[in-house]
């Protein structure tokens, strides 16, 4: 037989829906994805296990496990997330402790400190930003604008120095 909807399970898939748009928007904050965001782990929350989703996931809260998406990975300030992330994007402002790949591209921002292997084809780090770890840069999207073809390193002007075992 049909039941009304409780009212607490209406309030809260309103304010799911409603996430992407209540989120702060000051300068201090994440960049907009241009995907929406789908699930929210807020401040205060702590999260155990494996997240698997498509679209936007933003992340403020406490996150040990794993992170499997095709999307965009946005990860706040106080986030703190020790897991193993494999994602499209990924925008961090937070703390990521664990090995990282991203298909697209990653974006580290001030405040923001990642420790361990990352692996993508694109990646910027802003001043400011803790990186300890390895870098493997992957095949895969690149932006060459405008027309301009891609230059080896010797034609670039920089200096490159090679290690080779003792």
């Amino acid at each position: 037989m049909w039941q009304p909807e409780k009212p607490e399970t209406r309030r809260s898939t309103q304010f799911l829906s409603s996430m992407g748009d209540s989120l702060p928007k000051s300068p201090s904050t994440l960049p907009e994805s241009s995907e929406a965001v789908v699930a929210f782990v807020g401040k205060g929350v702590e999260f155990k296990g494996t997240i698997s989703y498509s679209g936007a996931v933003r992340i403020d809260g406490i996150l040990d496990g794993e992170i499997q998406t095709d999307g965009t990975l946005l990860v706040g300030e106080e986030a703190v997330i020790t897991a193993k992330v494999s994602a499209g994007t990924i925008i961090c402002m937070g703390k990521i402790t664990g090995d990282v790949s991203a298909t697209e591209k990653i974006k580290l921002l001030a405040p923001a400190a990642l420790n361990g292997g990352v692996k993508t084809p694109m990646i910027s780090i802003e001043d400011g930003v803790h990186f300890n770890g390895t870098l493997e840069m992957i095949e895969g999207v690149r932006d060459v604008s405008h027309g301009a073809s891609p230059r080896s390193v010797e034609d670039s002007g920089v200096s490159v120095i090679k290690r080779t075992a003792a």
